[in-house]
């Protein structure tokens, strides 16, 4: 290694560039603290770019897709009933996959020019954290992707080394016809018929995107319950949805083996009466949750210790066990979602800086990006009944709805829990058009503790979707315009 320079000196280093490392790093450029980002991200093609699984392989590539596709499905499905007549309909899958690349590439270039702005020394290799050094700083191994490795220090370090697809071992990757979700967002060709494992969050909205395209899918999820985060009327409501527009979910199913050969993939498990079946299909995407990354992360004495499961263990604010190290994002508890590991990060960053800084975790939101789209906030009708707490309920449907009418777009509901005694929101769940916006709302008024009386009391304009949940705040008091009350 190298002999150690000022340069190489931080108040602050970050080692990971995804959703949550390369806020905190930004935040603490604006902090006037001296802060570097290190991120080993590389694509298929060899090219390396900060923002992660998320922006690189996630949420803004299938959310690109997801738009390409819907915007064809609607063109096929919903333009004759606006009088718009588009015959022979065709798409272009590779102007689709450019259009994709082109809006990642945009965006991870985006970061790196925000890094900059806040003073950020940003570098592109792997990040390891050592022991703290006889001046009390932690030192971290930086190493390029060249191979040159040099130690850095700083006061504070904040992991944020986020998180990699779990796999089966009865259906091991092989990045060509069984995949992660990374891979099924770059297929080259439609597949005749698509194997799903998992009906989670990512399995939905992958399935979406080829169903859309002609694909046969088959999800096979092993729980006997279909959305089981979700609240249940609004999971109940999205399955039926999902099988009308040609996914062919079966529950309860449990893969035994999958194997690939020149003919697709050979896909063995057994049903929800425990009856052995058999699925062959041209590929295969499993996405059955992400785990923790660590791999590399930490040398020996540095005092930061894993859960069983892999989760870098913090309090509640990101402290590990090691003194100014911090960590946030998918490799800590809660849920593995971008906007969580944001939050986490600015409020690390601020906490170092000495100011005040607090995440609430009881009003994170979680968007499903289908259509329809789910979203909710809060606690399930579930949750709150196994609570004891007297609730009541507030429900209403988007067919009632002027604005989701005109749009083609009236199915779902919004539907608003609150508590009998205070009047307090305690949940909000939506399925319908734009749901992932209208969540926002909701998420407000939670976190200013606000009962369905202020949304009843707070103009929404018209005709606009958020009329819903205006009106789901009436229905809780039996005060509804647009509907009748029950």
């Amino acid at each position: 290694m190298s002999e150690q320079t000022n340069s190489d000196q931080f108040d602050v280093i970050v080692i990971g560039g995804g959703p949550a490392g390369y806020p905190a790093a930004i935040r603490a450029g604006q902090n006037k603290l001296r802060a570097a980002c290190i991120d080993e991200w590389k694509n298929y093609d060899g090219s390396t770019a900060f923002g992660g699984t998320c922006l690189n392989a996630g949420c803004i590539p299938s959310k690109a897709l997801l738009e390409s596709t819907e915007l064809f499905h609607r063109a096929q499905a919903e333009f004759g009933a606006h009088g718009i007549l588009a015959k022979s309909l065709s798409f272009d899958l590779t102007t689709m996959q450019k259009r994709k690349a082109g809006i990642v590439k945009t965006m991870t270039g985006g970061i790196v020019q925000l890094l900059k702005a806040a003073g950020v020394t940003a570098l592109q290799g792997h990040g390891k954290l050592l022991a703290r050094a006889a001046d009390g700083h932690w030192q971290v191994e930086y190493t390029d992707h060249e191979g040159q490795s040099r130690t850095l220090s700083a006061k504070h370090v904040v992991l944020a080394s986020g998180s990699v697809p779990m796999e089966l071992r009865s259906a091991a990757f092989d990045g060509k016809q069984i995949v992660d979700s990374w891979g099924a967002l770059e297929f080259d060709a439609v597949p005749k018929r698509l194997g799903v494992i998992g009906a989670g969050v990512i399995g939905l909205e992958l399935g979406s995107v080829w169903r859309r395209l002609g694909a046969e899918v088959v999800v096979l999820e092993a729980l006997p319950d279909f959305l089981a985060i979700a609240d249940p009327q609004v999971a109940e409501e999205a399955l039926k949805s999902f099988r009308k527009q040609g996914l062919d979910i079966r529950l309860g199913a449990k893969v035994t083996a999958a194997k690939a050969g020149k003919a697709g993939v050979a896909v063995s498990y057994t049903d929800a009466e425990g009856a052995a079946q058999s699925l062959d299909v041209d590929r295969l995407i499993v996405c059955i949750g992400r785990r923790p990354f660590s791999k590399g992360l930490l040398g020996d004495g540095t005092g930061v210790t894993l859960d069983e499961r892999g989760f870098i263990q913090v309090d509640h604010d990101c402290r590990t066990h090691a003194e100014n190290v911090w960590a946030v994002g998918d490799c800590v508890r809660g849920p593995m979602l971008a906007h969580k590991g944001k939050e986490e990060g600015v409020a690390v960053a601020d906490r170092i800086a000495g100011l005040y800084a607090e995440v609430n975790y009881k009003v994170i939101p979680s968007v499903i990006y289908t259509a329809p789209e789910i979203a909710w906030v809060g606690q399930t009708e579930t949750e709150v009944k196994a609570s004891g707490r007297a609730y009541k309920i507030g429900s209403f449907p988007f067919l009632a709805s002027g604005r989701a009418r005109a749009m083609e777009a009236a199915q779902g509901f919004a539907k608003i829990l609150a508590a009998s005694d205070t009047d307090e929101i305690l949940g909000v769940h939506i399925i319908g058009p734009m749901a992932g916006e209208l969540i926002a709302e909701a998420v407000l008024a939670m976190e200013y503790s606000a009962s369905t009386e202020d949304l009843q009391r707070t103009i929404h304009a018209h005709p606009t979707l958020s009329e819903a949940l205006h009106e789901a705040a009436l229905a809780a008091d039996k005060r509804a315009i647009d509907m009748p009350n029950r």
